[in-house]
């Protein structure tokens, strides 16, 4: 990406907040988030990242940089987060170190389970004692407690879209794991809600980086686990891993955090890892669904939902 690219208001940010500017583009992501990567002047490399300004960001970038203080593998925040006004809007904006390298761990076998809520409950202990606002509201995929009044949170470029396209099955599992997880009375804690494989990076056998603590969000414990059990690894369209892998990954969690969850966690966290799945099964429905998409919710949703008691 040239530099002559960059959103205008980038280079006079990395100097008034950096104190340099950027002389070259290592490289560019856009998702939810604008993330850019920056070589300055100097010869540092730096990573920035800007996305709608919705109030989640400046606790998701204090939460990040806690734990990047204790030696916990992510990224350093460099700045806060900054509120820049965009020709689309204001955004969020914050800087934070380059952290390459490591490699994807792929699979889904219990035992590739069992290294994943190694990696989940050591993060989770981490942020027992980081005390920031809420960040709420909750990222749209873990987002089943929202006020508005259909089953999915308000989404205006989703909600535009042909519904009928959704399969039934998918609709019929999302109402039940959510009136599962609304009718559960347990504290709300602060997690990582977006533990894909294709956000965790290993080096020599360990983990090397935990990446996108934008997706940090503010549920019971146990909905945070049960989530984390379905999507650790995900590195593409929706799925879900084999339920015995979810079940290795819970029981892993239990073992490491020292503490038996109770059997209505245990539904809890059941039922949570299917909302995920049913999120994603929609939104690939509603942009066109990729062969064999919703195969392994469609497969498995019977069993966690009996397991989910819902």
């Amino acid at each position: 990406m040239p530099l002559d690219d960059l959103p205008d208001w980038l280079p006079a940010w990395c100097v008034d907040q950096l104190g340099d500017e950027p002389v070259g583009v290592l490289f560019e992501v856009r998702s939810i988030s604008a993330v850019f990567g920056l070589r300055l002047a100097a010869g540092r490399d730096v990573v920035v990242k800007a996305r709608e300004d919705d109030g989640r960001a400046a606790s998701c970038v204090a939460a990040q940089a806690r734990l990047a203080e204790r030696g916990f593998p992510c990224a350093r925040p460099l700045t806060p987060v900054v509120s820049v006004d965009d020709a689309a809007g204001a955004l969020a904006v914050h800087a934070e170190e380059y952290r390459p390298g490591g490699e994807l761990l792929p699979g889904d076998s219990p035992a590739v389970a069992v290294r994943y809520a190694g990696v989940f409950a050591r993060l989770m202990g981490e942020l027992v004692d980081v005390v920031v606002a809420p960040p709420v509201p909750n990222p749209r995929w873990v987002r089943w407690d929202h006020p508005d009044s259909g089953l999915w949170p308000a989404i205006g470029f989703l909600d535009e879209r042909d519904q009928s396209l959704v399969p039934g099955y998918v609709l019929d599992t999302a109402e039940r794991v959510r009136d599962r997880l609304l009718a559960a009375d347990l504290p709300c804690v602060l997690g990582h809600a977006d533990f894909e494989a294709q956000n965790l990076r290993w080096q020599d056998g360990q983990v090397w980086a935990v990446h996108d603590w934008d997706s940090l969000a503010w549920q019971p414990e146990a909905a945070l686990v049960g989530a984390a059990s379905g999507v650790f690894p995900k590195t593409g369209p929706a799925t879900l891993p084999p339920i015995e892998s979810s079940e290795a990954f819970l029981v892993a969690y239990q073992d490491l955090r020292g503490r038996r969850f109770t059997a209505a966690e245990l539904e809890v966290a059941w039922a949570a890892s299917l909302w995920p799945a049913a999120h994603d099964v929609r939104w690939e429905a509603l942009h066109g669904n990729p062969p064999g998409s919703g195969d392994a919710l469609r497969a498995q949703a019977t069993d966690r939902l009996r397991r989910a008691n819902a």
